[in-house]
């Protein structure tokens, strides 16, 4: 018996046929998840915001802007947005050199599920609690 919802669209979003269903270690192709692996990682969503915001910025501005975040997660994370598409890195020739990121067009389409994610937790006004770390084998 198939689950009622299998084969039958519910508003914009249809069921993600299994073929796009694939292992964590491999390149999503249902669109959600593609969506989630571009803004995968605690983080990401902060530093795109960051993008958002200003169009455009150096790693020291970021730095500045997220001061919590360490060096090498900031740095990871400006790797895997610039992996994914959704900012370019352009560096400009001479010393020190500089480099400037941009949000590309493919980013900025991201604004939307942003501003739903910012519409979503400002309405529920309830931090998620985290879960409890795991007990110590005895």
């Amino acid at each position: 018996m198939t689950h009622q919802t299998v084969g039958h669209e519910r508003g914009p979003l249809a069921d993600c046929p299994d073929s796009a269903l694939v292992p964590p270690d491999r390149a999503p192709h249902c669109p959600i998840d593609i969506t989630l692996a571009a803004l995968a990682g605690r983080w990401t969503p902060l530093v795109l915001r960051e993008f958002l915001r200003r169009g455009e910025a150096t790693y020291s501005e970021l730095s500045a802007a997220l001061p919590t975040l360490s060096d090498k997660v900031l740095s990871d994370r400006l790797t895997q947005l610039t992996n994914a598409g959704v900012i370019e890195r352009h560096r400009t020739p001479g010393w020190p050199p500089r480099v400037r990121y941009t949000l590309t067009p493919h980013g900025q389409a991201l604004e939307p599920v942003m501003q739903t994610m910012w519409t979503w937790g400002t309405r529920t006004n309830n931090p998620i609690p985290q879960a409890p770390p795991p007990d110590k084998p005895q």
